[in-house]
């Protein structure tokens, strides 16, 4: 993955490959919170990249410590914009 495309918005910077299928990794680390907020900031990543059909290629999803008081619309805001920066989507 460090050869990879890169883009950072404010909650998360996204880092992919392309490849012939979709695999898709989320890392939300303890600096985030706690267990329940970490899985909460999965639940909505994982539900986000569901709703936006992306195409074949292997993605990293890395959340930083401010993802803890995102909400849902404010992570679908900028996750779509760091893919739109690293080039995946247009």
């Amino acid at each position: 993955m460090r050869k990879g495309r890169t883009g950072r918005g404010r909650y998360l910077s996204v880092r992919w490959l392309p490849a012939p299928e979709l695999r898709v990794g989320i890392v939300v680390s303890k600096k985030v919170g706690k267990a329940v907020v970490r899985n909460r900031v999965k639940r909505r990543l994982r539900e986000i990249l569901r709703r936006l059909h992306l195409p074949r290629a292997h993605l990293m999803v890395v959340a930083s410590p401010e993802a803890r008081e995102a909400t849902y619309a404010e992570l679908f805001q900028d996750l779509t914009r760091a893919l739109k920066r690293s080039g995946l989507i247009q």
